[in-house]
């Protein structure tokens, strides 16, 4: 079931932002590892974010497939569960349209894959002046994930830093010192995709607010273990806003999921399968 020389699904998340999409698109360009297609998730954009994956793929060898469905408020685990479905790789990697990826992102994934085990990464934040000043040439230099580059271009210089200055085995031994929460973090995560089925993909009921958590939940009450690759597979988030959230939202997540922790559910009647 190792990963080494199979096609990997990269399933990336988006709801009328091309801007930074293409930023993030950018970012898969540039992979040193090309064994992936690209499965675009979209929770019902306009057709500016259509029309940016159309212009994309002149540009670019990658397969680009494009997941749809009409705008109906946050139902981003619906819309995941569909790319799911979609996708051809046995092995699946989750990002976000705001989390670009260094060149290396996807053989760290594909390198760290085992059988059992679902990858947990997270993501370098970025305030809003560095993410309007990445582009093109910075993404494609590697300059956008060099500390010294953004703060030149307005990162603090008292920020965080050391998920971009560490590497080789000082990378691999924040992963395993570091006590962050073993989760499923849909911003830079992984797993087998027959895992994922098995445990009925993301829980539709959910919105905003620990909704990849719960799937990981599952995942890990189904036996699946987990690796940390915080410090690895790195990718920066770009800085938007967060209208849609509601206090609602979050209530209603919080009890779904206290509901899998305590019954330590390992799937979900209200997934892929209904």
């Amino acid at each position: 079931m190792a990963t080494k020389n199979k096609l990997i699904s990269v399933i990336i998340s988006t709801y009328n932002n091309p801007t930074w999409l293409n930023k993030v698109l950018h970012g898969f360009n540039y992979q040193t590892d090309k064994n992936f297609e690209i499965i675009i998730a979209d929770d019902g954009s306009t057709e500016s974010t259509a029309k940016l994956i159309d212009d994309f793929r002149k540009i670019t060898s990658l397969n680009i497939v494009h997941v749809w469905h009409p705008d109906n408020g946050f139902q981003k685990c619906a819309i995941l569960n569909q790319a799911i479905i979609a996708s051809s790789g046995e092995y699946l990697i989750f990002t976000d349209g705001d989390c670009v990826p260094r060149r290396d992102f996807v053989s760290v994934h594909r390198n760290n894959a085992k059988p059992g085990f679902f990858l947990s990464g997270g993501y370098f934040k970025l305030p809003m002046n560095c993410s309007e000043a990445i582009d093109q040439a910075a993404i494609e230099s590697g300059n956008a994930f060099d500390i010294g580059w953004l703060i030149t271009h307005g990162y603090p210089p008292n920020g965080k830093k050391l998920r971009l200055t560490v590497s080789g085995v000082l990378a691999e031994f924040c992963n395993f010192i570091i006590p962050t929460a073993k989760t499923w973090n849909g911003h830079n995560s992984s797993g087998w995709k027959a895992d994922i089925i098995s445990v009925n993909g993301f829980d539709e009921r959910m919105q905003y607010g620990g909704e990849d958590c719960e799937m990981g939940d599952r995942l890990k009450f189904n036996g699946i273990k987990v690796k940390r690759v915080r410090y690895t597979a790195v990718c920066i988030h770009l800085d938007h806003a967060r209208g849609y959230v509601t206090d609602e939202m979050i209530k209603n997540n919080k009890k779904i999921r206290n509901a899998t922790l305590d019954s330590k559910k390992t799937y979900t009647k209200h997934g892929i399968i209904k």
